[in-house]
């Protein structure tokens, strides 16, 4: 007999043992609003770490070429690059969230991405551009969605 359970639970009765099954959020409020907490903290970062490297030359591309006088195909070939060392670690990245979870993972790309925009912003020319696009590559590589997701 299949009854539900508070909360959506089900609840499985057969004879005199009952078998109470998960629900999907957890078995009480408390859990549910700590976990609600956690996934609306990782959505904010989630937002800013996009915004902040992927999406940055949409908006700056043209401004940076302008104000630099570097070609832009150069400014559009630095989230070329990032996107290349992005791929390149993710495998890494991986087998650390595995290893050590991955909330000291995405602590890391916080800080990679801190760090390569710092760069990013203070380039006294193209090659320390470039350099700044490699580390928000790892940045990206450790703290985007792949990793947020096996975090969760």
């Amino acid at each position: 007999m299949l009854v539900l359970g508070r909360h959506g639970s089900t609840v499985l009765r057969r004879g005199r043992v009952t078998v109470h099954t998960a629900t999907p959020f957890g078995a009480d409020e408390a859990h549910w609003r700590h976990r609600h907490r956690i996934i609306s903290a990782l959505g904010i970062t989630q937002i800013l770490a996009w915004g902040s490297s992927y999406y940055l030359l949409a908006v700056l591309a043209e401004p940076i070429s302008q104000s630099t006088g570097w070609p832009y195909g150069w400014v559009i070939g630095g989230l070329s690059l990032g996107l290349l060392v992005s791929g390149l670690v993710s495998i890494r990245v991986g087998r650390l969230i595995d290893d050590y979870g991955g909330r000291l993972i995405l602590a890391g790309s916080s800080v990679c991405l801190a760090l390569g925009l710092t760069v990013l912003a203070a380039a006294p020319g193209l090659s320390a551009y470039i350099l700044a696009w490699l580390v928000l590559g790892f940045g990206m590589g450790a703290g985007l969605y792949d990793a947020a997701f096996s975090t969760l």
